[in-house]
């Protein structure tokens, strides 16, 4: 029960509508139960056992006053009409309760409904605000389609298999009690006998509710597996298409989904076996009933007529319904919890990067970026050894080298989206942990080698992140970044939706909306991170003049495969297997004869 404890937290918002549902669910209950007790006087009047009741009785909480005060209320009409005159009120009573309570427990919907949706808006809500503050480390290790499968799946889960529940376990457990109340007032000792029973099968019931939770886990498992190869083929549909392997990737979408099939068949044979095992045991709990009360009944020296056995039976008939929703309902949550723990899994992964208790704003850059004795690790991988590196306010310094040196990874480190495992880096002098981590971002501007774009317009593409644009300074950033003109001859100009990833724009269109979103932004420190290497040489023109009236004034930290793009930098800086291994301007470096004088000739032939 602890998966239901987890999402009843989210109740709390709706406390009121808890409150009305569960009031208006009780009201309900109890019209149903005077319902059926009124029957009794009239069970006793067909059986010939009725006493007419000429003085109204006084108020007490017991089925025998109910009993009586319906005797009394049905005593003229059995006078002045007979037998069919008590049928008629009989018959107009209780529609009239089935009425009331059928209205009352509408009502109570009407809240519940409330709660269901909002709760499972909040979770979802939740979700989505902690997948967009956990540190990329995390997605690492995480199939992007297992966490979309906890944001949609398993929250549709929740939704279906404990929200659907919650209507009965706020309603089922009052209508029992209330039951049990009502048949221990008409016979304790038949009702202690229903008592021994009825644990039994609970046992029973609970020990396939955890089987099934195991299943369900297992499943939802495996739809994360099935919506991660669907992305997968989705972003990669190109070089399937090119390397013919649509039969081999079919097959592999095939076996997995055969594997989902076995998985959700056990789990609805699990299920569905709830609904026909409880009704079974209930039956057998009504049997064994019968037999003991029409014993009762037929033993002259106990008090107990065939009108209250019959109406005990009706009463304990309705006790079955409740109960039977209630191992439904168990077996319901048992099925949603193993996606309750999932979604929790997110919820509880560890921000390791946050901003300190003492971290404080900074809102200009006036001195000098400093890598200090610094070293990184992916998890138990060495990336980064023992970096010193000073970037002067104003100063443009390029990182070159192998793929794999540890580049790109110096530049994250700056954003902190990772943080250091040794050492630090500064900014004025200050660790910049010390920092806001929304202040220490918005002091930088990053252009990636993938350049990346939302499914909506050009217009929101470039402001991201800005609240209340103007159309002048988004246009501004347009011209600087040569990208106006492309975007003036779009179909909507400036609203033209982009499609996904900016599908609709060619690689050099999309880089330099990229650039005009980071010159909106006019931030004091631009990290380029192979920003023309994926560009035909047209475009790469083009950016690199988007490129150029970026930099000019600002600090820049630019990574690039092409080194003549670099050529004018302050310094360069090449990295080999995570450390510093040259530097100095490109004509030393030259003069050197190492590392970068080899990387240049060998491009000079490429």
């Amino acid at each position: 029960m602890k998966s239901l404890i987890k999402i009843l937290r989210y109740i709390k918002p709706y406390k009121f509508d808890a409150f009305l549902s569960v009031g208006f669910n009780l009201i309900a209950i109890i019209l149903n139960l005077v319902s059926l007790v009124v029957f009794i006087p009239f069970l006793d009047l067909l059986f010939g056992e009725v006493n007419l009741v000429l003085i109204k009785p006084t108020f007490e909480l017991s089925i025998d006053y109910l009993k009586e005060m319906f005797s009394y209320l049905m005593t003229p009409f059995i006078e002045e009409q007979g037998k069919k005159g008590a049928l008629l009120f009989v018959c107009v009573t209780v529609v009239s309760l089935f009425f009331l309570k059928n209205l009352f427990g509408y009502l109570s919907r009407i809240y519940m409904a409330n709660i269901r949706s909002g709760v499972v808006k909040d979770i979802r809500s939740t979700i989505y605000s902690k997948i967009l503050i956990l540190p990329l480390a995390f997605y690492s290790e995480e199939k992007k389609g297992d966490i979309i499968s906890r944001i949609t799946g398993d929250v549709q889960e929740v939704e279906w298999s404990i929200m659907n529940s919650l209507e009965m376990l706020f309603r089922d457990p009052i209508s029992i009690i209330l039951f049990l109340l009502a048949m221990i007032g008409m016979n304790a000792e038949l009702t202690l006998f229903s008592l021994v029973l009825l644990p039994i099968s609970g046992i029973l019931i609970g020990k396939v509710g955890k089987s099934l939770k195991r299943t369900s886990g297992k499943l939802q498992e495996k739809m994360g597996e099935l919506l991660s190869n669907v992305e997968e083929t989705l972003t990669g549909l190109r070089i399937i298409k090119a390397f013919n392997a649509e039969g081999e990737l079919d097959k592999k979408f095939s076996s997995l989904n055969n594997s989902y099939r076995n998985i959700m068949r056990r789990m609805y044979l699990k299920r569905d076996l709830a609904s026909p095992m409880s009704e079974f045991l209930g039956s057998l709990v009504m049997i064994a009933l019968v037999w003991f009360g029409g014993n009762m009944v037929i033993d002259p020296d106990v008090d107990f007529s065939g009108g209250d056995f019959v109406g005990y039976i009706i009463i304990f008939s309705q006790l079955l319904n409740p109960a039977k929703s209630l191992s439904t309902a168990y077996y319901n949550i048992q099925k949603g919890a193993a996606s309750t723990e999932r979604i929790d899994a997110i919820l509880q992964a560890d921000v390791r990067i946050e901003d300190k208790k003492n971290a404080h704003s900074k809102k200009n850059f006036n001195s000098e970026l400093k890598f200090e004795n610094l070293s990184f690790a992916y998890e138990d991988k060495e990336v980064l050894t023992n970096i010193n590196l000073s970037i002067p306010k104003g100063k443009t310094i390029a990182l070159v080298g192998q793929s794999g040196g540890g580049k790109s990874t110096m530049v994250d480190l700056l954003p902190r989206f990772y943080d250091a495992k040794e050492g630090a880096i500064t900014i004025d002098g200050e660790d910049i942990r010390n920092v806001k981590i929304k202040d220490l971002r918005g002091l930088m501007g990053i252009v990636s080698q993938q350049s990346i774009l939302f499914n909506d317009t050009v217009f929101n593409n470039i402001s991201l992140g800005f609240e209340n644009p103007t159309v002048e300074a988004v246009v501004e950033a347009a011209k600087i970044a040569n990208a106006h003109e492309f975007i003036e001859q779009l179909a909507d100009g400036y609203q033209t939706n982009i499609g996904d990833g900016g599908g609709k724009l060619s690689g050099g269109q999309k880089q330099r909306i990229s650039i005009a979103r980071a010159v909106l932004k006019n931030p004091p420190i631009m990290i380029l991170d192979e920003a023309t290497s994926a560009l035909d040489t047209e475009s790469e023109k083009l950016v690199q003049e988007a490129l150029f009236r970026l930099m000019q004034n600002r600090t820049s930290i630019v990574i690039a495969h092409r080194l003549s793009t670099i050529q004018n930098a302050d310094e360069i800086v090449v990295i080999e297997d995570g450390k510093i291994a040259e530097r100095g301007n490109h004509l030393q470096l030259i003069e050197q004869g190492g590392i970068y004088k080899k990387l240049t000739v060998l491009q000079a032939f490429a």
